[in-house]
C-alpha cells in the first residue's frame, strides 16, 4: 500500500488548515480573525530503506522516520569496499585506555605499536 509505514502502519490522517487575517494585540493590534477552514491531509514521512530480513536477504521497505530512528528497521549491513594487504597481517591489538588530559602521549604510543607490528 502506498503512503503507508511498513512497520507501524502510520498512514495519512486529515485536520483543518486555518486562514487568519488581522494583526495579533500582542504587536499592538486588535486581533487576528479566523477567515476560512479548509480541510486538509497530512501525510508521514516514508523513506525507501534497504534493510536485512531475518535469514540474511536484503529488501526494500517504505518506512516512516520515526521507525528508522528509534531502530525498530534493521539497516542493511554494507561490506568495505576493499581491504589493505597489510591491515590483514596485523596481530589483534589490545584496547589502549587514553589517559585524562593527555591526547599527545596516547597518539605517540598507538603510532608506536603501529609501528612496530608492521616491522614484524
Amino acid at each position: 500500500m502506498a503512503r503507508v509505514c511498513e512497520v507501524c502502519g502510520k498512514g495519512r490522517s486529515v485536520g483543518n488548515s486555518i486562514e487568519t487575517r488581522g494583526k495579533a494585540k500582542y504587536l499592538g493590534g486588535v486581533g487576528t480573525k479566523v477567515t476560512g477552514i479548509t480541510r486538509r491531509v497530512f501525510l508521514p514521512n516514508l523513506q525507501n530503506v534497504r534493510t536485512t530480513t531475518a535469514n540474511g536477504t536484503t529488501k526494500t521497505v517504505r518506512v516512516c522516520t520515526q521507525c528508522v530512528r528509534s531502530g525498530a528497521v534493521r539497516k542493511q549491513v554494507r561490506n568495505a569496499p576493499f581491504k589493505v594487504a597489510h591491515d590483514a597481517d596485523l596481530p589483534a591489538q589490545p584496547a589502549i585506555t587514553k589517559p585524562a588530559g593527555k591526547n599527545a602521549v596516547a597518539k605517540k604510543s598507538v603510532k608506536s605499536m603501529v609501528k612496530k607490528a608492521v616491522k614484524k
